[in-house]
């Protein structure tokens, strides 16, 4: 038979039996949190493409806060009907796991971008231009900055309302991140929550030359971190002949039935296996900001508009957990003795690295950058512990950790002189005199951070330690502390200079925002001090939410 009859008698065959390719089975309900962000962010672009621009912001919020808030509620709808343990599932054809890690941490994304959304709301904190309330946005992000097209546009009185509709976008990407049951999901997730992030780095209104220049370093480095999981999920496949989660960890355990020869070749590979889980394990720990792959994260948050700083230092982080979480504990279990001495040693790098390079920053936002790496080697230690108590103590250590960097990046904002925000750390000075409600809250966020006692910061670090302890890693545990005294000494030397030392004349003021930040800086305060004073419900909450399904 020739090639070109062979060809015609497939397609016959193919046409006369039209009923042989089956339809996907989605479970709508189950992935409802993730379908209804989505599904806003598309009506934010058609917001953005037909109303007219005067009625656009106010759309926007209405559609972001509804929308994030609607999700939120589906989040607590499948967890009251036992999606997280009982009913626990893998939903849409394999891709997606609904279970309680999942759940729990979707909800943690959903509530941030909700108090974050409230940030990027807000107006009320640059004076008012050409009659105009302005946020922290470029007035036309496509105008060249100090350009003709940017003067025209803040002249307009022009806003850049489409950080909305991009804020859902990362949302939904974020939300199916922790979640992804197969690699080629993962991945997908990934680069839909990145890209947004991305373009949201380059849209500060002041500074803008500096904003620009770290949405291209995190675009890059970016787009460097992809292209190593990219090419970590191409060896696991090679290896494993399948990206579903559940395939992969049968071959490690070599518990797999009908052994084809392709996969008895590659099964015995472990270099497969090693690299691959390797390139795989590079491309999330740069997404937490572990060292050494930190090198993007100081510059990024310095150079990022400031609430997208702090939805982006929280939500990333939550997000990446998650998924490191699962690829450890559900696809490579087998690999254990492999990837700890590698995580040991990670952990150990990033909470003495974050903690030591942090002592000497002069800036706000570049501190609170160094101490995110140097929180991520914390909650790497929650990771290595390898139980039960490790899962949970890492969610609920996401959970506390978020709000208290929401929280701190919007008190951020209210700093400001004439040139915006005042992030340089000398005109913090005597800013307890000038402003004590500003500086004793931005106190009580730095407290949490250095992890003292009746804050989130201690029930959250305590959780992570004695996790690690149980789980055979005593010696992580004496060097998270030691790094936790190192770090404590910035904070304390931040709230002795807002509160110790003398106003400078120049000094900035702090802007009196509208009841949007207010709100979203009372609800970081309240999360830090509840989770701090009685933690003991919600660990129970992540102690329940702590087990995947496989």
């Amino acid at each position: 038979m020739t090639h070109a009859a062979t060809v015609h008698s497939l397609w016959t065959t193919a046409a006369a039996a039209p009923d042989k390719i089956p339809a996907p089975h989605i479970e709508y309900g189950q992935l409802a949190p993730t379908l209804i962000v989505l599904g806003a962010a598309i009506i934010g672009v058609l917001v953005e493409a037909f109303l007219p621009r005067a009625q656009r912001y106010a759309a926007q919020l209405f559609v972001s806060v509804v929308s994030l808030a609607a999700a939120f509620a589906a989040v607590i709808g499948l967890a009251a009907s036992d999606y997280g343990t009982g009913k626990a599932h893998v939903a849409a054809m394999g891709a997606i796991a609904v279970d309680g890690p999942a759940l729990f941490l979707q909800g943690t994304i959903l509530l941030v971008a909700l108090v974050s959304v409230f940030t990027f709301a807000e107006r009320r904190l640059d004076p008012v231009v050409h009659g105009n309330r302005v946020d922290n946005f470029a007035a036309q992000a496509a105008a060249v900055p100090g350009g003709e097209g940017e003067k025209a546009a803040v002249k307009a009185g022009f806003t850049t309302t489409e950080v909305f509709p991009l804020v859902l976008f990362a949302v939904g990407g974020m939300l199916v991140f922790p979640a992804a049951n197969d690699l080629l999901t993962l991945f997908v997730a990934l680069e839909v929550f990145s890209l947004p992030l991305y373009v949201l780095c380059a849209l500060a209104r002041r500074h803008r030359m500096l904003s620009q220049e770290s949405a291209v370093k995190y675009f890059l480095l970016g787009a460097f971190s992809s292209a190593f999981l990219l090419f970590g999920i191409a060896l696991l496949y090679g290896y494993a002949g399948t990206v579903a989660y559940a395939g992969i960890a049968d071959v490690v355990d070599g518990q797999v039935r009908n052994v084809t020869p392709a996969l008895a070749g590659t099964m015995g590979n472990d270099a497969l296996l090693l690299l691959g889980g390797a390139l795989v394990l590079m491309g999330l720990l740069f997404k937490i900001g572990a060292v050494p792959f930190h090198m993007w994260t100081p510059d990024v948050y310095q150079g990022a508009p400031t609430p997208v700083t702090g939805f982006m230092a929280a939500a990333t982080k939550v997000a990446a957990f998650g998924a490191l979480l699962r690829l450890l504990y559900v696809v490579l279990p087998g690999l254990r003795w492999d990837w700890r001495p590698v995580m040991w040693g990670v952990a150990i790098v990033t909470m003495l690295g974050g903690a030591i390079v942090a002592v000497t920053q002069t800036d706000v936002k570049r501190l609170l950058a160094y101490s995110s790496i140097a929180h991520a080697g914390f909650i790497l230690a929650g990771v290595i512990a390898t139980t039960p108590e490790g899962i949970s103590s890492v969610l609920f250590y996401l959970a506390a950790y978020s709000f208290v960097t929401l929280g701190a990046f919007a008190v951020v904002t209210l700093v400001r002189d004439a040139g915006g925000e005042a992030t340089h750390l000398s005109k913090w000075a005597g800013l307890g005199r000038r402003s004590p409600l500003v500086a004793a809250v931005f106190a009580v966020f730095l407290l949490a951070f250095a992890g003292i006692p009746l804050t989130s910061g201690f029930a959250g670090k305590f959780a992570v330690f004695k996790a690690a302890a149980d789980g055979g890693a005593g010696a992580l545990v004496v060097i998270g502390v030691i790094s936790s005294a190192i770090a404590a000494f910035f904070y304390i030397r931040v709230i002795v200079l807002m509160f110790f030392s003398e106003p400078r004349t120049d000094g900035p003021s702090v802007a009196v925002p509208s009841p949007l930040t207010s709100s979203a800086i009372a609800i970081g305060v309240a999360v830090t001090v509840v989770l701090g004073v009685a933690p003991q419900y919600f660990l129970d909450l992540a102690g329940q939410a702590g087990v995947f399904v496989r």
